[in-house]
């Protein structure tokens, strides 16, 4: 059996009198497309939050190797965030100050790369992603779909192991959606990078390699692996 990137094991997580998890476990493999599903207010996202160390759980673990991130404290988990780990949320997220250019080249220059260094990784991935002609617009002046695009070449720009992704097209159109999804798959299946992505749309949940559904605070379904997840 193939050994998880990323394991949540009985996660439970409040917020104030709601349980927005009631012990949910989920794997992510390394190299695949995992689509998690469920109603609004299932506890989905929040899921993906404990995966991806932006919060952390109440009860329960999750496993990155043999890291308990849900032990770990903030730095360490910031520091995951913009080496190891991408995120990508509904609406982007992009820092409105910022270019394009600047927006994807920021991870790095956190990470201490040279600013030249920094912007000719970036404009590769704009490239990449088929935005490099809005490397020098701000947020506010680019496309839903645009935007989205620099949001997961932000997410990419240092190659990380994983990719968490929070409803990435749920703000744009159908055809947009489809773009912003064959550039994700496409990317991620190059690097063999895995990517979770939440999502109530049917139709972007189909990019995925597995599914599984989150209900009440739990998975209650979850596809099996393949034997090998195939590149």
């Amino acid at each position: 059996m193939t050994t998880p990137l990323i394991e949540a094991r009985g996660l439970v997580k409040r917020y104030g009198t709601t349980d927005a998890l009631r012990g949910a476990s989920l794997r992510l493999l390394p190299g695949e497309v995992l689509a998690v599903t469920g109603p609004s207010g299932s506890g989905k996202s929040t899921l993906l939050h404990c995966m991806a160390g932006i919060v952390r759980p109440d009860e329960g673990e999750v496993r990155y190797g043999a890291e308990r991130l849900d032990q770990a404290g903030e730095n360490r988990r910031s520091t995951l965030r913009r080496t190891d780990f991408g995120v990508v949320f509904q609406f982007g997220q992009l820092v409105g100050e910022l270019t394009a250019l600047d927006n994807v080249a920021l991870p790095l220059l956190l990470a201490g790369t040279s600013r030249a260094a920094a912007h000719k990784s970036a404009g590769t991935w704009l490239e990449r992603f088929g935005v490099l002609g809005q490397a020098g617009l701000r947020p506010g002046e680019m496309s839903g779909g645009q935007g989205q695009r620099v949001a997961l070449a932000r997410a990419m720009v240092t190659t990380p192991k994983a990719v968490f992704a929070d409803e990435p097209t749920g703000a744009l159109d159908s055809l947009a959606g489809e773009q912003v999804m064959t550039a994700l798959v496409h990317a991620t299946r190059e690097f063999g990078t895995s990517v979770l992505l939440v999502t109530h749309d049917a139709q972007i949940a189909a990019y995925a390699d597995r599914e599984a559904t989150v209900r009440d605070g739990v998975v209650e379904t979850e596809d099996e692996p393949a034997a090998e997840v195939t590149r």
